[in-house]
């Protein structure tokens, strides 16, 4: 417990008037604080997703040797790095956070360009190279960002032979069911993802090599009706903020509960895919099987018009 106040309190974020070691009122509005700030669903509970996600917010950049490993290093050191590349023209993937295959390479290739030894290791020689041509004017825009638009550009206008997955975390079989067969009628190539565990869900999506993941979520209490997509580390998915907008505009309607908007989040199967990735999350369970048939043809409409942009 007094580890979690310290960690907290090492972001500005004050646990009183708990005292040390002691999970109060304080102490759960300080998580729930930084939850909000980070992404996550806001419960005040320091469940792993949390508690992963305060041990990440404390590394900065120089802390450690940064590399390729099973399992990927994870911290704000690494959104750094890839933000540093990104700005230089170095394509490190999306900025998430995680030292994956397209970090490495990307830091391998600024490696290269600057006369270092290429070893795809972030030490301390390749470090000060970083900081010294790292761009110190104004806020220049990724590489990511605009080879993420530009493989939207080029992407086809049709859903006919494109690979989308369709997932939840259970609860919601005859709703996926209906929703694939419309996509299926559309001509797409549907991957049924299936796992209580967003990170999971995740893996299976990336190892299908989708182009696309729409993911549906229950809340059994709630009437309403939000999509979520990834943002995180001064990023977001251009492609899963479109898609959670089409999501709203369709389904919500539907459903016949009031729209809760779309909002950029960095849950673990959004951060993990890596592709365009939405979580639909509607409620209560009475209207969603009164209205499932109407929902499940709103978000393929949803689905269909992500697909063919407006012309620019």
């Amino acid at each position: 417990m007094a580890d979690l106040q310290g960690r907290l309190a090492r972001l500005g974020l004050s646990c009183a008037p708990d005292g040390e070691a002691t999970f109060g009122a304080g102490t759960r509005a300080a998580v729930q604080a930084f939850q909000h700030v980070r992404g996550l669903r806001v419960d005040g509970v320091c469940g792993p997703q949390t508690w992963s996600a305060l041990v990440e917010a404390g590394f900065r950049l120089g802390d450690r040797f940064l590399y390729h490993r099973r399992p990927m290093l994870r911290g704000d050191d690494v959104a750094d790095l890839q933000r540093r590349l990104s700005a230089l023209g170095f394509d490190s993937g999306r900025v998430d956070g995680i030292f994956g295959e397209h970090t490495a390479s990307a830091l391998a290739e600024f490696q290269g360009n600057m006369g270092l030894p290429v070893d795809a290791v972030l030490g301390g020689s390749t470090l000060s190279e970083l900081r010294r041509v790292t761009p110190r004017h104004g806020e220049l825009e990724l590489v990511t960002s605009v080879r993420d638009r530009e493989r939207m550009r080029r992407a086809p206008r049709t859903l006919l032979g494109r690979h989308i997955a369709v997932g939840q975390e259970g609860g919601l079989d005859s709703l996926a069911t209906a929703l694939r067969r419309r996509l299926a009628d559309q001509g797409a190539l549907v991957v049924p993802v299936l796992h209580p565990d967003g990170s999971a869900q995740a893996e299976q999506a990336n190892t299908a090599g989708v182009e696309v993941y729409l993911g549906l979520r229950l809340d059994p209490d709630h009437a309403g009706c939000s999509a979520a997509y990834y943002s995180g580390y001064q990023y977001e998915s251009a492609g899963g903020r479109r898609l959670a907008e089409l999501v709203q505009a369709q389904a919500a309607p539907a459903l016949g509960v009031a729209p809760e908007g779309a909002k950029g989040m960095s849950l673990a199967v959004l951060r993990e895919t890596r592709m365009p990735a939405v979580v639909c999350e509607v409620g209560p369970a009475a209207a969603v099987v009164r209205h499932g048939p109407a929902l499940a043809s709103a978000l393929a409409q949803a689905l269909v018009t992500w697909a063919a942009p407006p012309a620019e």
